[in-house]
């Protein structure tokens, strides 16, 4: 039986309440309004109500805790060493196309350390959390990065545009939800994930889940909110996986 913190069920709740928005209007995707904020990249009222409901719940018990967020930005409140780190839907395009794979990531980051993370999958009822020194689960089972060796066997997931092109001998996969692909990393159903020029929000809670799970993930503190070149991995690939994004 595991002891679920009074952050992570904060983050639980919050989860569970914005989710019913989600599932609601993906039932009905053909009616959502849609504004495009740029190339490949959209904004749905689905996003903007999920974040206001996430916000609205974690602010409830935690008044002066500052947040990051996709669709807002930066709220600075009374506390402004700890935030919460928000992407209401990750994988926005997914959700748009009626396809099920997009997650809510929420991280919470204390003096410019991420301390615990949750990606909540509404569509398959897939709850993946960690908190620091405290392990990895989904759904309240623990979770372990994948012990595979040989770099050949390994599954990786990367979503930068053109890069199976880049490295044809990497079995690669494009889903287009980094937070999910972090989250496979943490239980092993992929074994690494690489990206550039990455967001905070939908790497900050993987980072927790996936080192929580025994994975190695490059260093992140210091990085602009907006260009974080993320590496993540089982221990027993990572150093491969660098050596074949030498040039990357």
């Amino acid at each position: 039986m595991i002891t679920i913190s009074p952050n992570i069920n904060l983050m639980l709740k919050a989860c569970d309440k914005a989710s019913k928005v989600i599932i609601r209007d993906f039932g009905e995707i053909e009616n959502l309004q849609v504004s495009k904020k740029g190339p490949n990249d959209f904004v749905t009222k689905t996003d903007k109500r999920v974040e206001k409901i996430l916000i609205e719940e974690l602010t409830k018990s935690k008044k002066n805790y500052s947040f990051i967020t996709e669709e807002t930005g930066k709220i600075i409140n009374k506390n402004k060493d700890v935030f919460w780190i928000i992407d209401p839907i990750d994988g926005t395009t997914n959700f748009l196309h009626g396809i099920p794979h997009f997650a809510i990531s929420i991280a919470l980051q204390i003096e410019g350390e991420i301390n615990c993370g949750l990606i909540f999958d509404a569509i398959k009822n897939e709850f993946f959390f960690a908190e620091k020194n405290n392990g990895s689960f989904i759904n309240k089972n623990r979770i372990r990065v994948s012990k595979k060796i040989n770099i050949d066997d390994c599954l990786f997931a990367s979503n930068n545009e053109g890069i199976k092109s880049i490295y044809p001998n990497l079995n690669l996969r494009n889903t287009g939800c980094a937070a999910l692909d972090l989250a496979y990393v943490a239980c092993g159903r992929f074994d690494g994930y690489f990206h550039n020029a990455i967001n905070l929000w939908d790497v900050a809670a993987g980072k927790i889940i996936i080192e929580e799970a025994g994975g190695l993930v490059n260093n992140i503190k210091g990085y602009e909110i907006n260009n974080i070149d993320f590496r993540a991995a089982n221990p027993n690939i990572y150093e491969k996986m660098l050596k074949k994004l030498n040039n990357f």
